[in-house]
């Protein structure tokens, strides 16, 4: 994606930054980013950047300041002992003053603008998106609550301290004598037809809050989230890709992706997040039929179109436009 920037500090289709400041969170390392020239694009809630970490590395990560601060753009990223090398490099690198890269924002998890109300649910780091649409909830006056599911709520006292803070409810898992979070009790109290419901976090969590959302009466149009992670890409039966513009025929084995099947035979696949959330490895399927694993495209989007880091081929041979 092309970068559409306001004014200078650009290069590339990204925008060069500086850390401003940097504070630790248990686990969790918050920054701020400043332009090194003109003002940062606007964004909504929601919103995500691409940072750019070097050597190739790109992850995508939430905005969870408020979208009315024009000054900076504060991301939250957890020290995750699985990361694949994107969490582990925010944690090295970023300190204050150092200079570094981002995508302009993109938002694949909009607020619905005709809600009276929203329930905003965030399970451990997945709160950071959520912080950003109580902010503009707060702002512009509408009607909401934000519930924090954590066994380490670090996020706690900034939230406590915040513009919102009556309408946030802390759910401490850490604590052996904490009620256990239940959604089905907390959305049946606010279910009306203009009730909207926006969850991130664990998989477990999110999948929690739709079947309770979809048991006490909501619809799925009024249920939207956002993952970290698309399903794991390991398990299934082996099968073959072609690549129609390559000309290159490959195996894929049980344990071994279609990017990197088609990787390691020649063909270039552009990636990014490698957790099918962020859209750049998706490509138009000729012929097949994919076993979608992706968070990324919709399901008409599905029909004709997969994500080569994640998803894998419930035919014999898939043939991707690559």
């Amino acid at each position: 994606m092309n970068a559409q920037v306001e004014t200078g500090g650009t290069t590339g289709g990204t925008i060069d930054v500086r850390v401003a400041a940097v504070e630790q969170l248990g686990a969790v390392l918050s920054f701020d980013l400043v332009p090194l020239a003109g003002v940062l694009p606007s964004w909504d809630a929601g919103a995500h950047v691409d940072l750019f970490l070097g050597d190739g590395l790109i992850r995508q990560y939430s905005l969870c300041g408020d979208p009315g601060d024009r000054s900076c753009y504060r991301l939250a990223v957890l020290r995750d002992p699985a990361s694949r090398g994107g969490s582990q490099a925010v944690h090295d690198l970023v300190r204050v003053g150092e200079i570094m890269k981002i995508g302009a924002p993109r938002n694949l998890f909009p607020l619905d603008k005709t809600a009276v109300h929203s329930v905003l649910i965030g399970g451990g780091i997945g709160v950071t998106p959520l912080i950003a649409m109580a902010y503009a909830l707060h702002d512009q006056g509408q009607s909401f609550t934000l519930h924090y599911v954590a066994r380490d709520p670090v996020f706690m006292p900034f939230l406590q301290q915040a513009p919102f803070a009556q309408a946030v409810v802390v759910h401490d898992r850490g604590r052996a004598d904490g009620p256990r979070f239940d959604p089905a009790a907390v959305l049946a109290g606010s279910l009306k037809p203009t009730t909207r419901v926006y969850t991130c976090g664990p998989l477990g969590l999110m999948d929690a809050v739709f079947e309770a959302g979809l048991a006490v009466g909501y619809t799925k149009n009024q249920l939207h989230r956002e993952a970290f992670s698309a399903q794991p890409v390991a398990g299934g039966h082996a099968f073959e890709v072609l690549a129609a513009k390559s000309g290159v025929r490959v195996q894929v084995g049980p344990d071994v992706t279609i990017a990197g099947a088609l990787g390691k035979a020649g063909v270039k696949v552009t990636l990014s997040c490698e957790q099918g959330i962020c859209g750049t490895c998706v490509v138009s399927v000729l012929e097949g039929e994919p076993e979608h694993r992706d968070e990324y495209l919709t399901e008409e989007e599905r029909t004709d179109q997969i994500a080569l880091c994640c998803s894998r081929s419930r035919s014999p041979l898939l043939v991707v436009d690559i």
